[in-house]
């Protein structure tokens, strides 16, 4: 990196056994082309059931600068990234989903955003209108309705909170990661609530979505929508209510 700063890239792996040795080299490849060895990934294996761990292991023996973060409970994504920021060195942290359906080469867009603008944050949009998107119609429909209901309780100036790719500025995670109790369903709600409350710039970039994702995390159930409801309901009684942020 020009600026002699680091970047971890937060790798968040649930049952991804299949594809993350080589999704987590092609990630370094990737992000090597760019920032030489100004950079770490960090894999945290989410109390899968399969050989993640294993996997994650023998690519971080395949390449360097590769760390393995290991437990046995499923905390949730929130919770895998979490634990992986409590592992991390750099200046710049990056949320990158394993399954890469959003590649990491987009990295480096969201970086030059953060760059030119000033923003202590950037966020990958689904609901930009240059984005490309493989994305089934039943999703594209519960995110614009999401959308529309963060708008009207929390006043964000974005369009998405969910999409799995962001930077930040180390500074912003270090100060909002302490209070935050999602783990599941709306911790990146959670966050970017907190940073706009605390006058962080958070900036929008266009993204490319190839979802292929059929379980896991992709999968929507009736029962994820109550629970992410729930959740955001309960953000907005912590934000505005009990005042559970003001510490901050």
């Amino acid at each position: 990196m020009k600026n002699g700063k680091v970047l971890s890239v937060i790798m968040p792996s649930y049952n991804e056994g299949a594809h993350i040795r080589k999704n987590v080299v092609e990630t370094w490849e990737t992000l090597e082309k760019v920032w030489g060895d100004s950079f770490e990934i960090i894999v945290v294996d989410d109390g899968s059931s399969d050989n993640t761990h294993a996997e994650a292991l023998a690519a971080s023996n395949m390449r360097s600068r590769v760390k393995v973060v290991h437990y046995a409970d499923n905390r949730g994504k929130g919770g895998a990234l979490k634990e992986g920021f409590r592992n991390a060195a750099g200046d710049y942290i990056a949320f990158l989903d394993a399954d890469l359906d959003l590649h990491p080469s987009q990295i480096p867009a969201l970086f030059k955003v953060m760059e030119e603008s000033g923003a202590q944050v950037v966020i990958g949009s689904k609901h930009h209108p240059s984005s490309a998107l493989k994305y089934p119609a039943h999703r594209r429909i519960i995110s614009r309705v999401y959308a529309t209901a963060l708008k009207l309780l929390f006043k964000l100036p974005v369009r998405d909170t969910q999409t799995g790719i962001k930077i930040f500025k180390a500074e912003v995670l270090k100060r909002i990661f302490p209070k935050v109790v999602c783990a599941r369903y709306a911790y990146d709600l959670e966050i970017l609530a907190n940073a706009h409350r605390l006058g962080y710039t958070i900036a929008e970039t266009p993204i490319v979505l190839n979802f292929q994702r059929v379980a896991k995390w992709g999968r929507i159930r009736t029962r994820d929508l109550y629970l992410a409801g729930m959740d955001t309901l309960a953000i907005f009684y912590r934000m505005y209510f009990t005042r559970h942020y003001k510490g901050i």
